[in-house]
């Protein structure tokens, strides 16, 4: 609550906030959970380190493949080449967020198609905080399924329960919401105006994300259930739009200006009067033999970093590829200084899990190598690119090893374990909170694997005492846990870094929150309605 009182009300900036809530926490672990300060503190540093690696990993390497496509003059061409496709803002915003960023989140995960996504937006006009909220809420639709099916594998591991049974559970909840998230992306990019020229495109791609991802998950497997709807999804509109166009779309007239080049020391950065940067006639010049003309070719040149994280991660999730990965990619180890029990007495591992060279982070550094060498950026330009995005991102990497830390502070001091044992304590009434304890949980942690692994045998717990299915309440906190995501303090600093908007975090926030608590509202009724005999037969 003080974290997001603080964002949100007072408007505070996010490191200040992030670090002001860290200290609390652990005050309360040492004061009323009764952890000894040594381990609160080795608890905080084992969540910042988590932070850095996988989190931030990704975030500097993903922001970094972008500022070379910044300096090479390839970014105002992809701005172009999505034109092409389709020049109404609304249909672009689906299609990148919506569609493609299912795809990233289903590939990468760990907040890279926030990231990725935002400046895609960026690139076919959209202002940048306009940019950020767009690209947050359009990633709860994939979350639940996102990076090869984690989320549900680890909710599993945590449970007992059968995997393709909480998939099956999971496949009937999600899809339901994400039906009409391009509708709520249509209103977010032009408002009622939006939705009434927009709204067959919007549904179209709505349900056939939702089918896909119903039938997927249901009779096919969970692990490629958002590779499926997200490609599925983007050809589906695609046939669409051949045979029908929205009303013209008077922000196209404003949308072929592209950014200034973002953070680059030449950029514009006077703000408008909603605080967003102003846009340039036309583009920075790039580098002599770039090669940025729209000739036959440019496309792929365009479109060759994308294309590169696509198939590196195609590579990476193939079944023999991955394995042999995880053998020589992945070091663990005990984590110094901490010593936990269960409630029942138990040792409960401390064991961090580094990934080096299977980690998503690392994978997005091999593309921006491979992107350096199609681009023909010298080494120099390119670290000099890679220097600026730790500049830039210098007060994120502050808010997001911050806010690790409260979580896991939090968890391992016990909190976490009592707010969700308090709300459990309902009764039969608990199948409308157990969705805001998955809520809860990915709003502080930022993923919904963790917490899945926070929650997921609270839920069982929960529903063994109250009478309701295990089955129904766990994959409840997956599939609601996921419109949280938007308004995590973590996921907020991505969204921030990746549009250059530092100190952007309690904006941005005051913009979601209220489609984060709405969505929520509607996940709750709709499982609780899925705990009585109106919606009982989803249950597998």
């Amino acid at each position: 609550m003080t974290l997001f009182v603080l964002l949100g009300v007072f408007r505070v900036k996010a490191p200040v906030a992030a670090v002001a809530t860290l200290g609390l926490s652990m005050a309360l672990a040492v004061l009323g959970w009764q952890m000894p300060l040594g381990q609160a503190a080795s608890a905080a540093f084992y969540g910042a380190l988590y932070g850095l690696f996988p989190i931030l990993w990704i975030l500097i390497n993903a922001v970094w493949i972008y500022k070379m496509t910044e300096v090479t003059g390839w970014f105002p061409v992809l701005g172009r080449k999505i034109r092409a496709v389709s020049d109404d803002t609304r249909v672009q915003a689906i299609l990148i967020a919506f569609c493609f960023g299912a795809l990233m989140e289903a590939l990468a995960g760990f907040g890279a198609p926030v990231a990725i996504s935002a400046v895609m937006l960026m690139a076919v006009g959209l202002r940048p905080v306009k940019a950020a909220v767009v690209a947050l809420v359009a990633n709860t639709a994939p979350v639940a399924f996102g990076s090869m099916g984690v989320p549900i594998t680890t909710l599993a591991s945590v449970t007992g329960l059968p995997l393709e049974t909480l998939g099956q559970m999971a496949g009937r909840q999600t899809p339901l919401i994400a039906a009409f998230i391009p509708l709520v992306l249509v209103y977010l990019v032009d408002g009622r105006r939006g939705v009434r020229q927009t709204w067959p495109v919007a549904l179209v791609a709505g349900f056939a994300f939702a089918a896909s991802q119903f039938i997927t998950a249901n009779y096919v497997s969970v692990e490629i259930t958002d590779i499926v709807a997200g490609t599925v999804t983007i050809a589906v509109v695609l046939g669409f739009l051949r045979m029908w166009q929205p009303a013209e779309d008077t922000l196209a007239t404003h949308a072929p200006r592209v950014p200034s080049v973002v953070g680059s020391a030449s950029a514009d950065t006077r703000g408008t009067s909603d605080g967003d940067t102003t846009f340039d006639e036309a583009p920075e010049k790039p580098e002599r033999g770039s090669g940025t003309s729209d000739t036959s070719g440019s496309t792929i040149m365009a479109t060759a970093p994308y294309l590169i994280i696509i198939g590196l991660f195609a590579i990476k999730q193939s079944g023999p590829v991955k394995q042999w990965l995880i053998d020589i990619g992945t070091f663990k180890f005990n984590w110094p200084g901490l010593h936990l029990v269960s409630a029942g007495g138990q040792p409960i591992a401390t064991e961090f899990t580094l990934e080096h060279i299977n980690g998503t982070g690392t994978f997005l550094l091999f593309a921006g190598l491979l992107t350096m060498l199609v681009y023909r950026v010298g080494l120099s330009r390119a670290v000099r690119c890679y220097a600026d995005t730790l500049v830039q991102l210098r007060w994120t990497i502050v808010t997001v090893t911050s806010v690790l830390g409260l979580a896991f502070v939090m968890n391992f001091s016990g909190q976490t374990a009592s707010l969700g044992a308090a709300m459990a304590s309902a009764g039969g009434l608990f199948a409308l909170l157990s969705p805001v304890v998955g809520w809860f949980g990915v709003a502080v942690t930022g993923s919904d694997t963790s917490s899945n692994s926070l929650f997921g045998a609270l839920q069982v717990a929960a529903a063994q005492k109250t009478g309701l299915s295990p089955v129904l309440l766990a994959a409840a906190n997956s599939s609601a846990g996921v419109l949280g995501k938007m308004i995590s303090a973590q996921n907020l600093a991505v969204a921030a870094a990746a549009i250059d908007r530092p100190g952007a975090e309690p904006e941005i926030f005051r913009k979601v929150i209220g489609w984060s608590l709405g969505l929520l509202a509607v996940s709750s009724v709709l499982i609780y309605l899925q705990s009585t005999q109106v919606l009982g037969w989803m249950v597998p």
